[in-house]
């Protein structure tokens, strides 16, 4: 099987990493996070055929096209509900575990709330792509709001990320991809250590 084709498009004033995967064989696609310019993210799936509108999260940086894109391209928008009443309606609400189709693949649902309650992964089944929204980045965990929610990340982190193999490739919501297997070890201290009581915020994995 040919592996899906990645694009990316950097869009807003952050800026976000919008996604397309696009299936070779069928010419199948999904858009990840629209979040600002609709014509790049137009661009991003030219020679292709839109299944999906998938939401890693509702925050609205990731979400500010959607309107717009969900316009243009008449397909159901995906998103976890965790939110719901509160971030965008979604056609179709995944939850962990769930499948979505992209031509001849399968991308597998991994719930990882933290940075907000609704933040979802899309792992590429047999490949090494996944993904993951603000969870994780090549320098620490995403940013959270409240103690509650960074406890949660870390707990995110146990149970999530890292039972994935080291050659997985991270393709974050905002900075460079990167493999896990590289941050394994700073992810492990990361976890051991003692945080002050109450801390929430941005963090690192140095910290």
């Amino acid at each position: 099987m040919i592996p899906l084709t990645l694009k990316i498009a950097q869009v807003g004033p952050w800026p976000v990493n919008a996604y397309a995967l696009i299936c070779p064989t069928t010419g199948q696609s999904v858009l990840f996070d629209p979040g600002a310019d609709p014509d790049a993210l137009t661009a991003l799936l030219a020679d292709s055929t839109p299944t999906a509108i998938l939401l890693t999260h509702s925050h609205p940086d990731h979400i500010g096209a959607l309107d717009e894109m969900k316009r243009r391209l008449n397909v159901p928008v995906m998103a976890h509900p965790g939110r719901r009443g509160i971030g965008p309606e979604a056609d179709i609400w995944l939850k962990e575990g769930d499948r979505v189709k992209v031509g001849e693949h399968t991308l597998r649902v991994y719930y990882a709330p933290g940075h907000i309650d609704d933040q979802i992964c899309f792992a590429v089944e047999n490949d090494k792509r996944v993904i993951v929204g603000d969870t994780i980045f090549d320098g620490g965990p995403g940013k959270t709001w409240s103690a509650e929610g960074f406890q949660t990340t870390l707990q995110t982190l146990r149970q999530v990320v890292i039972p994935w193999p080291d050659e997985t490739i991270c393709y974050p919501g905002h900075g460079p991809h990167f493999v896990l297997g590289e941050n394994r070890a700073d992810i492990a201290t990361f976890l051991s250590k003692a945080h002050p009581p109450g801390f929430f915020g941005d963090a690192t994995w140095d910290m």
